[in-house]
């Protein structure tokens, strides 16, 4: 049974890069799409990437297109998201996720099917 476990949540300056690490577990991550979510209190969780570990093809939304980067390894069986010139509004609690057997790079939370329990990212001012 597939389990993701996220890594690498700080306290940055603003400006500053993070890299968020999303470690699987009982399974291959191979076959799957791994999405990365975040929440900050008081909104809704927010799909912001996703990477096709079959074909390698991602999918950024407008909030982080150009700042943040998705990418898969799957030797280390790990997906990662660096994120650089992070801005305070860049604060959340931020959610590794995986969609089972697809290609499909869609960021709505309800179509995941296994998570991970989240990594604290605060951006100082």
């Amino acid at each position: 049974q597939l389990q993701l476990v996220e890594t690498g949540g700080n306290l940055v300056h603003t400006g500053g890069s993070l890299t968020l690490s999303c470690v699987a577990s009982g399974s291959t991550l191979d076959s799957n799409v791994i999405g990365w979510f975040r929440q900050a209190p008081g909104t809704q969780r927010e799909g912001i990437s996703c990477i096709s570990m079959e074909t390698g093809n991602t999918y950024y939304a407008d909030s982080v297109k150009d700042r943040f980067t998705i990418s898969g390894d799957s030797a280390k069986n790990t997906v990662y998201l660096t994120m650089d010139n992070l801005k305070p509004e860049d604060t959340a609690v931020y959610y590794c996720a995986a969609i089972l057997y697809t290609r499909a790079l869609v960021t709505s939370p309800e179509l995941y099917d296994v998570w991970g329990q989240g990594t604290q990212v605060t951006v100082s001012a």
